[in-house]
């Protein structure tokens, strides 16, 4: 292999993991710790719908966050005493996982965000949230704030394609997904976008068509998560009534080593997975076993010689006019 290649390497992975990017950045191993801000959803309070997205639970995608009852100062606290007793970490990053985290009065965010973020051992502050919940005024806090500690933005796009979005009742388009990525890029503010693979209806061609035109926009990381089906959703009703297609473990394997091809080499790869909550979870049940899915990612990029950004030199550019995969 030749040493143009092995440069792209991060440490003993073939791919810009987060893990790499926080010892990298802050000279050792940093947690997250999940946060509960107490916010809904447009999706959800009946602005836009009152069902939710039709894959998320109860939790509102924030079923591993703390209760909304607890102070931001006291969720940390309990979240820290957890982590600390397996392990010696010293930094941490604020992470407001349930429900859209900027969906709610600028004062109010104030006070919770500013909680999180000046607190000595925090290095970072992470925020899910969606795109049609950013406003000039919070646009202008979370500047303010960046300006204190690395503020991260996690915008949920799933896919690019009209029609999908429309069946997961995401409530939002491409066009305002795009939006608020430069406005956020154009303040100075990193943005992850998340994907999801395996969705009703849609081929892997037009997954990788998602991933291609999310990896275009001027975002600085990405989840990939694998689809899960879980209890009490209405994805979970539609899969036990009229069950579809899902990845097998080797085939979402091979897929994911597709993806983190396309990607350009500065993108921080933030996940490759995904964590349902095993009481919830329908299927695929292998999802549950992560270290196993993380090892077989790894043993197909050495297995094919990938890496990412490998499909971006053209040489090997994917071919989008065949099939190539079928779940």
């Amino acid at each position: 292999m030749s040493a143009e290649n092995q440069a792209r390497f991060w440490g003993d992975k073939r791919y810009y993991s987060l893990d790499y990017y926080l010892k990298q950045t802050f000279g050792e191993k940093v947690y997250r710790l999940s946060l509960n801000g107490g916010m809904t959803c447009p999706n959800r309070d009946g602005t836009l719908d009152t069902r939710g997205c039709i894959f998320c639970s109860a939790g509102g995608s924030g079923d591993f966050a703390a209760s909304p009852a607890l102070s931001v100062t006291r969720q940390l606290a309990e979240a820290k005493k957890r982590i600390r007793a397996k392990t010696d970490c010293k930094k941490f990053i604020a992470y407001f996982q349930a429900y859209t985290n900027t969906y709610a009065p600028v004062g109010y965010l104030r006070k919770l965000f500013t909680e999180a973020i000046t607190e000595p051992d925090v290095a970072a502050l992470s925020i899910a949230t969606r795109c049609d919940c950013l406003s000039p005024e919070i646009l202008d806090l979370l500047e303010e704030l960046n300006h204190i500690k690395p503020v991260w933005i996690e915008l949920g796009l799933q896919t690019i394609h009209d029609k999908t979005l429309r069946l997961i009742r995401s409530g939002f388009t491409l066009e305002q997904y795009e939006a608020a990525v430069f406005a956020l890029h154009a303040r100075g503010i990193e943005v992850i976008t998340h994907l999801i693979l395996g969705l009703p209806g849609e081929t892997p061609e037009m997954m990788l068509t998602s991933v291609s035109r999310a990896a275009s926009l001027p975002i600085s990381g990405i989840k990939l998560q694998l689809l899960h089906i879980l209890k009490g959703t209405d994805l979970g009703s539609l899969y036990e009534s009229n069950p579809f297609p899902l990845f097998t473990l080797e085939k979402y394997c091979d897929f994911i080593a597709d993806c983190i091809a396309l990607l350009s080499p500065d993108i921080v790869i933030h996940r490759l997975t995904g964590d349902g909550p095993r009481k919830l979870l329908l299927a695929p049940l292998w999802s549950t076993d992560k270290k196993r899915v993380l090892n077989t990612i790894h043993k197909r990029l050495y297995e094919r010689d990938l890496w990412q950004g490998k499909y971006l030199s053209g040489r090997e550019a994917i071919n989008h006019g065949r099939t190539i995969y079928h779940i």
